[in-house]
């Protein structure tokens, strides 16, 4: 006598498949739950305040900034300083050094328009030297609150004077110096210590860590600086 197997019958099979579909989709959802999890403690982290060491062994606490965030306060030290170390030269610093040093501090397609600029407040439009007993001073007097124009993009405004020095002319000449300065953040700093570094080096480098550069530069009441 031969045994013969019962068939099996597909309807009893559909609601183990239901049920493990259903278990599979479960887990899928618990896991997707996790992972969002771990990214909003990921976020939460990101933004906690963090320790800072300096190099005199003190310590201080600062805030998380997305990449194309600046303080207020940084970007309007970043402009003054940039700006008054620019346009201030002398024999001893021509404007030739001062813009091969500082250059890096503005945007690759402005520097053109920048440097002629720079140029033409010269007397005589010098550059590679200047005259004996020559020299250029910019003093700011009003630097503004940055106004944002665009995402990791600032606007500020400046007013003040260009002072002029001549072998000649010891009281000088004073040029009003009011400007709409463009600037932007950068994802990595653009200035580099050489390992013979002067004071001039020294300055620029310590400005490029704002990780920010000017792009652009018009009168200050140009309705269209863009």
């Amino acid at each position: 006598m031969r045994l013969v197997k019962p068939e099996t019958n597909p309807k009893n099979i559909l609601p183990l498949l239901t049920v493990v579909t259903f278990g599979l989709h479960v887990f899928a959802l618990l896991l997707l739950f996790f992972h969002g999890s771990l990214l909003q403690q990921l976020s939460r982290k990101s933004k906690e305040p963090s320790l800072v060491q300096l190099a005199d062994g003190s310590t201080l606490t600062v805030e998380s900034k997305q990449n194309l965030e600046r303080n207020p306060e940084t970007i309007r030290r970043f402009v003054g300083e940039t700006m008054t170390l620019m346009f201030t030269w002398s024999q001893k610093q021509p404007p030739r050094m001062v813009w091969q040093i500082g250059s890096d501090l503005i945007a690759n397609n402005f520097k053109d328009k920048f440097k002629s600029q720079l140029i033409n407040l010269n007397p005589g439009n010098q550059f590679e030297n200047i005259s004996i007993g020559t020299e250029n001073v910019l003093i700011l007097q009003k630097v503004s609150q940055p106004t944002q124009i665009g995402e990791g993009k600032w606007k500020v405004e400046i007013s003040g004077n260009s002072l002029l020095f001549g072998s000649s002319d010891k009281l000088g000449k004073s040029v009003p110096f009011n400007k709409q300065i463009l600037v932007r953040a950068i994802d990595k700093q653009a200035t580099t210590l050489p390992d013979t570094s002067s004071p001039l080096y020294s300055a620029v480098y310590r400005l490029g860590e704002a990780r920010l550069q000017l792009y652009n530069m018009c009168e200050i009441k140009d309705m269209k600086c863009s």
